[in-house]
C-alpha cells in the first residue's frame, strides 16, 4: 500500500514538476534519468578508460610534464552535444550538469584511482568575480561528481586564482601560458602523495601544466594526475 502511493506521488509531481535532460532541456520519459536517449547516444564519448596506447591527452602533456594518468571523457567538436555541454555548464546556470558529468567520470576511472590511490581531489578554480558572476565553479561541479563516486575528498583551498584572467578562447599557446603564467598560489599542499587535478576542457594544456609546475616547486615528489570533461 505504501509503495503504491510514494509511486502515486512521484507521479504526480513528474506531471507537475516534470524532469528534463540535463543538456536539452527536453522532458524525460520515466525510463530516462537525467539525460534523454537522444543527447545521450549523440555523446562523443572518447573511451579512453579502454585505452592501452597513449591517448591524445597523454599526448599533449608529452615532454612537458610527468603525469601518473590523464583522462578525458568527452571529444569537444564544434556544433556537437559536447559544445552544447559545455556551454550550458559555463553559461546557462546548470551545476547540476557538472555534478552529473563528474559522476560518469567517477565511474570511468574508478579503476584507475584503485590503482594509483589518490589523495585529493583539486579542480582548476576560477576567479572570485568569475564564479560570483556564474554562481558556481564548473570544475568544482565536476569534482563533486568524481567525489561522489569515489569517495576522494576534494580541497579546493589549496590552489587560489589571484587575478582575473581575459578568455583563453581566441589565444594561441604561446598567449596562453603568458595568460596564466601568474594567475595562481598555492595555499595549503599539506602532506598528500597524489593529487587528482580536475577541469572542464583540455585545449593545448597551459593552464593545467602551469598549476602542475608551481606544485612541483612545492612538493618535487608530488604525483599528479589530470582529467577533463572534455579534450579540444
Amino acid at each position: 500500500m505504501l509503495a503504491m502511493k510514494n509511486r502515486f506521488f512521484s507521479s504526480l509531481l513528474d506531471l507537475i514538476y516534470p524532469s528534463t535532460c540535463l543538456i536539452c532541456e527536453s522532458e524525460l520519459s520515466r525510463f530516462e534519468k537525467s539525460i534523454c536517449s537522444i543527447c545521450d547516444e549523440n555523446l562523443l564519448l572518447t573511451n579512453f578508460q579502454h585505452f592501452n596506447e597513449p591517448t591524445e591527452l597523454d599526448q599533449l602533456f608529452w615532454g612537458r610534464t610527468p603525469l601518473e594518468f590523464t583522462y578525458s571523457h568527452l571529444f569537444f567538436r564544434k556544433n556537437s552535444s559536447s559544445q552544447t555541454i559545455l556551454f550550458s555548464l559555463k553559461y546557462k546556470n546548470n551545476p547540476d550538469l557538472g555534478v552529473y558529468f563528474g559522476e560518469q567520470i567517477g565511474m570511468a576511472i574508478e579503476e584507475k584511482v584503485k590503482t594509483y590511490q589518490i589523495d585529493a581531489i583539486l579542480p582548476v578554480p576560477l576567479n572570485h568575480r568569475k564564479q560570483f558572476k556564474r554562481g558556481y565553479n564548473q570544475s568544482q561541479k565536476l569534482a563533486e561528481g568524481i567525489s561522489n563516486k569515489l569517495n576522494i575528498p576534494i580541497n579546493e583551498k589549496l590552489l587560489q586564482r589571484t587575478q582575473n584572467n581575459v578568455s583563453q578562447t581566441k589565444k594561441s599557446r604561446f598567449q596562453r601560458w603568458d595568460n596564466v603564467s601568474s594567475s595562481f598560489e598555492i595555499k595549503d599542499l599539506k602532506t598528500y602523495k597524489h593529487i587528482l587535478i580536475v577541469d572542464d576542457v583540455a585545449t593545448t594544456g597551459a593552464t593545467i601544466e602551469h598549476i602542475i609546475i608551481l606544485l612541483k616547486e612545492k612538493a618535487p615528489d608530488l604525483k599528479i594526475s589530470v582529467v577533463t570533461l572534455a579534450i579540444a
